[in-house]
């Protein structure tokens, strides 16, 4: 029974590479096609790649959320979208305020400030709410039961902001001062990228270089024996998510700022990108959430024209999202941990 048992794993097995290589083998012939035709010029290249870094951007700020939690508590926290809608929908309030007020033209910048400061403040405490209502009573249960509950929250959340903002849609105020092109690239790229690079470069030098980055990582190592070294591990775990929350909210400002809209359901896709990502990069992985974030947003960005438009298939656009998880495909494919390999790629406490 177990040779049998064997023979069936090593052809499934033989099967899904097969799958992989004849994806491999589309995309690249796709690719050389499109080269070949010059449907599209070095600047339009170009914009396509800086779309997709600052999307990218988004993508993985988002994808820290969960990527930290798994790493700490290896659940999938699927409720990690609608903080991030939490955040991008409530500042969009305090937007629309200040706006008003006049205090937006006057004071862009500070304006800005104020809004990331809101919405990672928002995002955290409903991350913060979630891990103590939600998951710390069910931390021993079994691993289903989570995350069932996960879902649960998930869905509570997206009505209650129904409930609470309506379902209509949001439209967030212009920026003047982000209006415009620098050489070509739309200035608003250019401050979604970077500032996703300075939170993201942030967070790393929190984890590594703070005491309390430092406990993380040890519970994320051994909760028992960080436990038995004097780690507050129900304090720790809920910083975990306190800090996931808040690089949730900051990318809702970004993604209100990239897309303009925002409503109540705005959290599934970018949710489903973002743990897309960090699969990608290499789950538990932090390092590994920025580079599955940038690698997903290139090739959603690039994807479609590159690889489809040589293949003559119509609307190659209206497909990025199968691009997507094509990629996410191939790389489990051929490297099941990820990009970067799973758990946190931090030095040990």
């Amino acid at each position: 029974m177990k040779n049998v048992l064997g023979r069936q794993r090593d052809w499934s097995q033989v099967i899904v590479r097969a799958i992989g290589f004849v994806l491999l083998a589309l995309i690249i012939y796709g690719s050389i096609a499109t080269l070949r035709e010059g449907r599209y010029t070095l600047q339009q290249w170009i914009d396509f790649v800086i779309f997709g870094l600052a999307q990218g951007g988004v993508y993985a700020l988002i994808a820290l959320g969960y990527t930290m939690v798994y790493g700490v508590l290896r659940l999938i926290n699927f409720a990690h979208s609608e903080v991030f809608m939490f955040g991008a929908l409530a500042t969009y309030f305090l937007a629309t305020a200040l706006d008003k007020t006049g205090f937006l033209d006057s004071q862009p910048l500070i304006t800005l400030l104020v809004m990331f400061v809101f919405a990672g403040a928002v995002s955290m405490t409903i991350a913060v709410l979630l891990e103590r209502i939600a998951y710390r009573p069910l931390r021993h249960a079994p691993r289903l039961v989570p995350l069932i509950t996960a879902i649960g929250a998930s869905l509570f959340l997206q009505y209650t902001a129904r409930g609470l903002f309506g379902a209509s849609v949001k439209v967030y105020p212009d920026f003047a001062i982000f209006k415009g092109d620098i050489f070509g690239i739309r200035k608003i790229l250019i401050v979604v990228f970077f500032a996703a690079m300075i939170m993201m470069g942030l967070l790393y030098a929190f984890i590594q270089f703070t005491k309390t980055g430092r406990a993380i990582r040890a519970v994320s190592e051994d909760q028992e024996a960080a436990a038995l070294m004097g780690v507050d591990v129900d304090r720790t775990i809920a910083t975990t998510f306190a800090v996931g929350g808040a690089m949730a909210g900051f990318a809702g400002v970004l993604y209100g700022l990239v897309y303009k809209q925002v409503y109540f359901f705005i959290g599934f896709v970018p949710g489903i990108k973002a743990f897309t990502a960090a699969v990608l990069g290499g789950i538990g992985n932090i390092p590994g959430a920025l580079v599955g974030g940038l690698v997903l947003g290139v090739t959603e960005s690039v994807g479609p024209s590159l690889f489809l438009d040589g293949l003559g298939i119509p609307a190659a656009h209206q497909l990025k999202d199968v691009i997507a998880f094509a990629m996410l495909v191939l790389i489990l494919i051929f490297r099941p941990t990820g990009i970067m390999g799973e758990r946190l790629a931090t030095k040990r406490a």
